[in-house]
């Protein structure tokens, strides 16, 4: 297995939704190809931490005001018609 076939099977493999002849080929895989093994880790470390991850809710005096900066960054960015 080359390591861009492993990367297409990454989800599945995480999910857990391979047969099992799949998944044994994968494990091999991964027991000698240091890179997949790190950005198998990697990717899944990064789902744990987003999957326990609690959202925030800002207050709304809070929230607008980031929006309100947001937008006013957003509009000093873009270039006015007529100039360039």
């Amino acid at each position: 297995m080359k390591c861009t076939e492993f990367l297409k099977e990454l989800t599945d493999y995480l999910d857990g939704t391979l047969t099992e002849s799949t998944k044994a080929e994968l494990d091999e895989h991964l027991h000698w190809c240091h890179e997949c093994h790190v950005v198998m880790n990697t990717t899944k470390k990064t789902i744990e931490i987003y999957r326990d991850n609690q959202i925030y809710e800002l207050p709304e005096s809070l929230r607008s005001r980031l929006h309100q900066a947001i937008m006013s960054k957003c509009r000093a960015a873009k270039p006015s018609k007529g100039k360039a």
